[in-house]
């Protein structure tokens, strides 16, 4: 089996990235989050792989989770932030290293309250099919 989470963590950080309609509502997307980052920001949690391969094809059914941090009072701020998300990622075409036949699907989300009762948060799946070039 052949892994995409590098060049996948890759693809999805330099598309938010690169997103002006994200970035002018969050400080920063991160993989790791610099110390007293100014909130909100986005974080890039796990993502996970399974084989899916086809006849004669090599394929990957990876799920991608992203964190959405937020000091904000209530949810409405996380819940913009995810809106824009959703326009960069759901649906959207993007572009893997290594890979062809990309397709990205917004699965589900679930807002949190932090023990820091300050602290919004919205942990936010995709899943992404993919497969070999």
């Amino acid at each position: 089996m052949t892994t995409a989470l590098w060049p996948l963590q890759v693809a999805v950080v330099t598309r938010l990235r690169a997103d002006s309609p994200l970035t002018a509502l969050v400080s920063g997307v991160f993989d790791d989050v610099p110390e007293d980052q100014a909130h909100p920001y986005v974080t890039v949690g796990s993502i996970t792989e399974t084989v899916d391969d086809a006849h004669n094809q090599r394929g990957l059914e990876a799920q991608v989770e992203l964190h959405i941090w937020s000091r904000y009072a209530g949810f409405r701020e996380v819940a913009d932030i995810l809106a824009a998300l959703d326009a960069v990622l759901d649906r959207q075409p993007l572009t893997v290293t290594g890979f062809k036949d990309v397709s990205v699907a917004h699965v589900q989300h679930t807002e949190l309250r932090d023990p820091d009762p300050e602290i919004r948060h919205i942990n936010v799946s995709y899943r992404v099919w993919l497969t070999k070039a």
